[in-house]
């Protein structure tokens, strides 16, 4: 159900349950897997999550499985109790579904190569960095099953869009095109599908070897722990930081690469257990 694969500093992993990539309890258990090994793996600098084919990222929960809840008469998400939880030693505000995403040290990058309903548009949202398919299709879905706002969406969606577009996404659950998405700021880019793979893998190898892994750890922990405390406590942080970094190996190859107008030559991080 999920492919992974690792190129040149990236890991990809492909949604590929066709034909709409719906996502399963068995997918979710797949996916935790692939996070965590992507997480330890020190030839891995940056994740990118996409969908097969041309047709969907992930185009919501599977239909058999929601027929199951409503026959049931109750919510069962068919996950194992000894589910991988990546980043698990991450603040416990992240140790939930998908936010763990915002915990890891590399950078996750979606690629919305088309349908992402509910929770895959969730699964879009925690990701970093988001571009998609012009034509792609999205929608948070809920409403128009008799749910609430699912997997953090009325968390998430007003802080990446503000609190009116969140408004009207998540009380309409309205289709909008990756073109809107753009425009709004949900995604970074909108470009054509034919030219989505290609752009993603450049932006993912500019992260991959132009950046510090350490300086990509420390600013995405400072992006998500900053939503939680105010600015004197983020200045603070950031001077402890930068006191802690200035000492490192990376920083001396920054400066050197800069000083000999250079490509830098970050070394690997030791792997993590």
């Amino acid at each position: 159900m999920l492919r992974y694969q690792v190129a040149d500093a990236v890991a990809t992993i492909t949604l590929d349950r066709p034909p709409m990539n719906t996502w399963t309890g068995r997918m979710h258990e797949e996916y935790c897997r692939c996070m965590v090994e992507a997480e330890r793996d020190t030839a891995v600098r940056v994740v990118v999550v996409t969908g097969a084919g041309e047709r969907a990222f992930c185009a919501g929960a599977d239909a058999r499985a929601l027929e199951g809840h409503s026959e049931r008469g109750a919510y069962d998400d068919g996950l194992p109790d000894d589910l991988a939880r990546p980043a698990s030693d991450a603040h416990p505000r992240y140790q939930h579904d998908f936010a763990f995403q915002m915990a890891m040290s590399k950078p996750v990058v979606a690629a919305i190569n088309g349908a992402a309903a509910g929770v895959g548009l969730a699964l879009a949202c925690f990701a970093d960095l988001r571009f998609a398919a012009e034509q792609a299709r999205m929608t948070t879905a809920h409403g128009r099953l008799g749910l609430p706002a699912e997997y953090g969406l009325s968390w998430m969606l007003p802080r990446l869009i503000g609190v009116t577009r969140a408004a009207d996404l998540l009380l309409s659950s309205r289709i909008f095109s990756g073109e809107e998405a753009a425009a709004m700021g949900l995604v970074n880019e909108a470009l054509p599908l034919a030219d989505l793979g290609r752009r993603v893998q450049e932006y993912a190898a500019t992260l991959a070897h132009d950046v510090s892994p350490a300086s990509l750890a420390a600013s995405k922990r400072q992006l998500y722990d900053d939503l939680h405390r105010d600015v004197g406590s983020s200045l603070t942080e950031a001077d402890r930081l930068l006191r802690q970094m200035i000492t490192t190996d990376d920083y001396r190859e920054g400066v050197r690469a800069f000083v000999e107008k250079r490509p830098p030559l970050f070394a690997a991080p030791a792997r993590r257990r």
